[in-house]
């Protein structure tokens, strides 16, 4: 019986939910690496997993055992260590830097794995506020960013949302391809499949909180193609896989970003 994997993800505000459909059928594994720096201290940190057929357990499994390495552009080299989460690898005292480049080397068996990022200027996030918005023909309460996109194109944006300390598993990223130098207020509206239950509804003494990344335009490729792949967009109507930035045949990106974190507690 032909298995396939669905993953729904929401990548352009206020669009429609996607569906990706892979055959993983008689699909060799791969790994999937999700490695990032970012400007805050110990803010660095590498996952290594692999790709699940349909019908695993649908929960990480990290992979143990591999050499995983930062390398600064002033050569200065950083060893990650795994912690007591098996494929999550980290170090410390390493805080990465606006402008600056990073390196990423993994090693696993004989299969070895490299990515560079960039991290990009950081944009200052300006407020976060809770609006009234009509999904679906009910009114919702959904988090709204507030920045100031600089002049000049190539700023790509990654949000992530928390309510009440669980992580929305909605994607919102967002470029300037269209907004390059404008003051910008973003609805993050999610379309996942549980949005519709009570408990995800924001309601009074909730607490929200928003996470904004300014991301390598690389990396906010690899989002996009996701979402590209879902309905077939360019020359096949099979989907692919995303776009990534990882030499070596793993799936997944390497991103240096920055971050900014607002809150904020429903009324």
């Amino acid at each position: 019986m032909k298995q396939l994997l669905y993953i729904a993800i929401i990548i352009v505000f206020g669009a429609c939910q996607k569906v990706i459909d892979i055959d993983l059928n008689n699909a060799a594994k791969k790994y999937v690496i999700e490695g990032v720096v970012t400007d805050d201290v110990n803010g660095v940190s590498v996952k290594i997993s692999q790709t699940m057929d349909f019908n695993e357990d649908n929960t990480f499994e990290g992979v143990s055992g591999a050499t995983v390495t930062i390398t600064a552009d002033n050569a200065t080299e950083y060893e990650l260590q795994e912690t007591a989460t098996a494929g999550v690898y980290t170090t410390t005292g390493f805080k990465g830097k606006v402008g600056h480049s990073y390196s990423m080397y993994v090693q696993i068996g004989t299969d070895t794995f490299t990515a560079v990022s960039t991290m990009p200027r950081e944009v200052y996030f300006d407020s976060l506020a809770l609006v009234d918005r009509v999904v679906f023909g009910e009114t919702r309460r959904v988090p709204a960013v507030y920045y100031s996109d600089p002049e000049g194109k190539g700023n790509s944006y990654h949000f992530v949302e928390w309510h009440n300390g669980v992580q929305e598993s909605t994607i919102f990223v967002r470029n300037d391809e269209n907004t390059d130098g404008k003051s910008l207020s973003i609805q993050l509206v999610s379309f996942s499949s549980d949005s519709d239950d009570d408990d995800k509804q924001i309601k009074a003494g909730d607490t929200v909180s928003v996470e904004m990344q300014c991301i390598d335009p690389v990396v906010y490729k690899y989002w996009y193609s996701l979402d590209a792949g879902a309905t077939g967009e360019g020359q096949s109507a099979t989907p692919a896989n995303p776009v990534t930035n990882i030499v070596g045949g793993a799936l997944g990106y390497f991103s240096a970003h920055s971050v900014q974190t607002r809150t904020i507690v429903a009324e």
